[in-house]
């Protein structure tokens, strides 16, 4: 049997909270070769092909700053690297808010990127560049966060990427006009893609990023806050109002030899071994919705929470990590009238916990 009493003790140590940073704060560490981490709650990437020099300095949080010269192409980033195991659909809605002071000289971007896979997509979110401004083959145009991007496509034969030298796509937001701060409604670029045929795979990577190419330049990145979860936004078309039943877990009736509250990283329930659950009884008009569950896993290892409706199991909710997402399982038939809903976890082996904050029923 495992000895479950330890987890709850751990519970506040490896968890995060929805919105990073919220780590304390650590010394300066600055790089000046090739070198991917983790710093402060955050995951960073130091790259660069040959020739030319660059340094990046880690400073709290998400905040990071960077030089770079003679150099053919340099990137620094900071944000969040995923499993490749879900959908940004299935993570939530992600979004950046951030300042920087970028001087580059010569051909650079202020961006938000990123890599998918299945398809393999290199994605960027640009606000702000140097002497060059991103083209490619038009998609169409959105207006998001207060501004006007041109949507691109292009493609890269033979090159680099997470997969090695290969074949992929490359998807682009240029703003049409440049800014170095505000919020970037990250999710709300992925959906307009989707919308004009350019497909998103699971995620591997979203990051604020500095990227130069055969330029020279500085960046001081003094903020760089991303939230995973939550509502979406930011867009032309405001996100429909939530007009559906919402229930916090620890309101639930509580069952299994382990269950009990948390507080980190949020005010709800751990579900600690196979059988531990929460359940209500809910009444139905109609015999159609959909569930999302907002939840995290105790570590990098996949939690799975069952959806059991009326004694049936209606599907899984996933949570890849320990940051907060929020998983929904749409069109999902059960029976009318009061129904008991169940989240229970049947699929442990003891390499993760499952914790779970509220249901939504839409």
């Amino acid at each position: 049997m495992k000895k479950k009493r330890f987890k709850l003790f751990i519970v506040t140590l490896l968890c995060f909270v929805l919105t990073i940073p919220l780590a304390s704060v650590s010394a300066a560490t600055t790089l000046t070769s090739n070198q991917i981490g983790t710093q402060d709650g955050y995951d960073y990437e130091f790259w660069k092909d040959n020739g030319g020099w660059g340094n990046m300095t880690l400073n709290s949080g998400g905040t990071f700053s960077a030089e770079w010269g003679g150099i053919n192409n340099i990137l620094f980033r900071k944000g969040k690297k995923f499993n490749e195991t879900q959908t940004h659909q299935q993570i939530g809605n992600i979004s950046i808010n951030y300042g920087a002071n970028f001087q580059p000289n010569g051909n650079a971007y202020l961006t938000v990127y990123g890599w998918t896979v299945d398809p393999l997509v290199e994605f960027y979110i640009v606000d702000s560049w140097g002497t060059y401004r991103p083209t490619g083959t038009k998609k169409g145009t959105i207006t998001v966060d207060g501004g006007t991007y041109d949507v691109y496509e292009t493609t890269r034969v033979n090159q680099p990427s997470i997969k090695g030298n290969t074949t992929f796509k490359q998807y682009w937001s240029v703003r049409t006009s440049k800014r170095t701060s505000g919020t970037i409604s990250v999710s709300e670029h992925f959906k307009a893609w989707e919308r004009l045929g350019m497909p998103m795979g699971k995620m591997y990577e979203v990051a604020l990023t500095v990227e130069g190419y055969q330029s020279s330049g500085s960046a001081d990145v003094y903020q760089n806050t991303l939230t995973i979860g939550g509502n979406s936004g930011g867009g032309t078309t405001p996100p429909p109002s939530n007009t559906g039943t919402k229930k916090e877990a620890e309101t639930m009736t509580k069952s299994g030899s382990y269950t009990s509250n948390i507080n980190s990283p949020f005010n709800g329930v751990g579900l600690y071994a196979n059988n531990d659950s929460v359940k209500y009884t809910q009444y139905f008009t109609s015999g159609t919705h959909s569930f999302s569950l907002r939840g995290a896993s105790s570590n990098s290892n996949m939690a799975r929470v069952d959806l059991k409706i009326g004694g049936q199991t209606k599907g899984t909710f996933y949570f890849g990590d320990a940051y907060p997402a929020v998983y929904t399982i749409d069109n999902v038939s059960h029976g009318t009238g009061n129904q008991e809903i169940e989240l229970v976890v049947t699929a442990d082996d003891g390499n993760w916990d499952a914790y779970v904050d509220y249901l939504e029923i839409h």
